[in-house]
């Protein structure tokens, strides 16, 4: 096998084993069919005017290539790199990758990149091996999946505290005293007589704000020295659950962590339920909480975020968490807690 340049002379065969790539790999679906005219013509122009290199079998057959760009000021750009599918794995496209780089090299060139579809596993593997990385990701969807998706109606999020506690003028008398010094301009709060012994807590400012039902429930925690537990759903995607006790938390589930961005992989594992906490605190069943509050990259690789959500509660013998402050004056025996 020998790698040498590439002539005009070549344009056929490297035509060629253009064409078995093109039907080896399927064209990127954001993109549709490749013009193949126009691809070969591009071809042409390298070969004529770029960097090009051929790799020959021992009879002379060529059975690779490697195409690649000049882009000025220290930078180019690998187009093509391909190696018939029976000559693989026998160092050929190692050695066209040699070739490049040492073209690259005499032009001054530092730093070089390529592009890669996301099936091409084998290409993928091998470029990683070589020390390339990833700088730039590409994504794509259809419009109708995107659409069912995203849905055409606003995003809701709403939210609630419960607390192990039959006290119910204790706890109204806490949210008449912390909910006006929640920013926000709260209608008002409602407060649910116990079930199942927890008494549940909503706010109209904390369903709009997902940190202000945090801060309340902090504050009610320290005041009332209940175990408390924050059940929430955040724009219709995800699911939190933050357990106090004495004003500190002690567990937060959140079902996507990194739904609002990367996250340090320590903060990604403290958002997972702890089910042993969980149990000691709720009483719920471990093995029950570990398979109802899982997480995932995305909300797409879970149940609908509101069945979740329902589940969870009902392992943990809560009621009343599958809505917020709208819909809370239907429980019966609930108070309503004007702002003043």
């Amino acid at each position: 096998m020998r790698v040498r340049p590439a002539s005009k002379d070549d344009l056929d065969s490297v035509s060629e084993l253009w064409r078995e790539f093109d039907h080896e790999v399927p064209p990127p679906t954001h993109e549709g069919p490749a013009d193949v005219e126009k691809e070969l013509a591009e071809v042409a122009e390298i070969i004529e005017s770029e960097l090009a290199f051929v790799a020959e079998d021992d009879d002379g057959t060529p059975v690779g290539f490697a195409l690649a760009r000049d882009r000025g000021s220290g930078f180019g750009t690998l187009t093509d790199l391909y190696v018939s599918r029976d000559t693989r794995r026998s160092g050929i496209g190692t050695e066209l990758m040699r070739e490049i780089l040492s073209a690259f090299r005499s032009r001054g060139i530092e730093q070089l990149d390529l592009e890669v579809l996301a099936s091409n596993s084998g290409a993928r593997s091998l470029y990683g091996r070589w020390g390339l990385r990833d700088e730039v990701v590409i994504m794509t969807g259809s419009i109708a999946e995107l659409e069912e998706k995203l849905g055409s109606q606003e995003a809701s999020s709403f939210g609630s505290i419960h607390l192990q506690s039959d006290d119910l003028s204790a706890v109204e008398q806490a949210v008449r005293q912390f909910v006006p010094r929640l920013p926000g301009g709260s209608r008002g709060s409602i407060v649910a007589p116990p079930r199942n012994g927890w008494i549940a807590v909503y706010d109209d400012v904390c369903d709009r704000n997902p940190e202000m039902l945090r801060r309340l429930a902090r504050e009610l925690s320290s005041r009332t020295d209940a175990v408390l537990c924050v059940l929430g759903l955040e724009r219709d995607e995800l699911v939190r659950m933050i357990l106090f006790e004495r004003g500190s938390i002690v567990d937060e589930y959140l079902s996507v962590p990194e739904f609002y961005g990367p996250l340090p992989p320590g903060d990604v594992v403290a958002l997972a339920a702890n089910p042993t906490v969980v149990s000691r605190l709720t009483g719920a069943d471990p093995a029950t909480v570990r398979n109802v509050a899982r997480t995932a990259p995305a909300p797409a690789d879970l149940p609908p975020a509101r069945e979740v959500l329902a589940t969870l509660a009902e392992a943990l013998g809560i009621e009343g968490a599958e809505h917020g402050w709208a819909d809370a004056p239907q429980i019966a025996g609930a108070v309503l807690v004007e702002r003043v």
